[in-house]
């Protein structure tokens, strides 16, 4: 217990006293999960969409596949990544290996199934009897999109924050791909791993009360988005 006061004591005096690193370290956590998620959005809905209304030939095996994805293991993820942005790896020539852009690539790649996973049950609980009052309305193609992302919105918004929950807790695809480098891509969780290891275990219990706060102001400002009766 006193272990766990002496580690809030620190984040406190961490975040009051404006230690650089700290602030360093949690702005690019900010940075990497939130376009990671963006990313993942950007691909994981229209897809989730797709896969949830539509029936065609392979369908059933993608989200077979979608689902195993939704349990990939991190580490999995980041030795994929490793393997292709090594040197001698298809995009090998980029050098994104040990970069932010690397985190981001595992990161999308554990939250993506995640979030089309979602999307797609989501959208196939939707009634055909609504799909069809919406046809008989006269709704082009893209209001017909509209209608049904409104009418799925809550648990679209879940299937977000769920994603983002697994990158934000992610450490050992983003240690992996990100070789937690001191200033350009150690991560909160990370970083906590590496006090961990060195026995400091007051800096980590700090780190990690700076990364339950984090997480927990986005998590709610994302229920606060996705309860408001408004949200149409």
């Amino acid at each position: 217990m006193e272990l766990i006061i002496d580690g809030f004591r620190k984040a406190i005096e961490m975040i009051a006293s404006g230690d650089r690193e700290i602030f360093e370290i949690t702005w690019l956590t900010l940075r990497v999960c939130i376009l990671a998620i963006f990313i993942s959005s950007l691909i994981g809905l229209p897809l989730g969409m797709l896969l949830g209304l539509k029936r065609f030939r392979g369908r059933k095996i993608i989200l077979v596949f979608i689902n195993i994805g939704m349990g990939l293991p991190p580490v999995v993820a980041g030795l994929w990544i490793t393997m292709l942005l090594w040197r001698s790896g298809p995009l090998g020539h980029l050098q994104l290996l040990y970069s932010p852009a690397a985190i981001v690539m595992a990161q999308v790649l554990v939250s993506l199934p995640i979030i089309t996973g979602l999307t797609s049950s989501a959208f196939q609980q939707i009634n055909d009897k609504m799909l069809l009052q919406i046809k008989a309305l006269g709704a082009t193609k893209w209001q017909t999109w509209l209608i049904l992302l409104k009418q799925t919105r809550i648990a679209i918004m879940a299937a977000i924050m769920a994603g983002f929950g697994r990158v934000i807790a992610e450490v050992g695809a983003a240690m992996m791909v990100g070789g937690n480098i001191q200033g350009d891509t150690r991560i909160l969780t990370t970083s906590i791993v590496m006090e961990v290891s060195k026995g400091n275990f007051d800096v980590a219990l700090a780190i990690s009360f700076v990364l339950l706060t984090v997480a927990l102001l986005i998590t709610a400002a994302m229920t606060m988005l996705q309860q408001r009766k408004g949200f149409s």
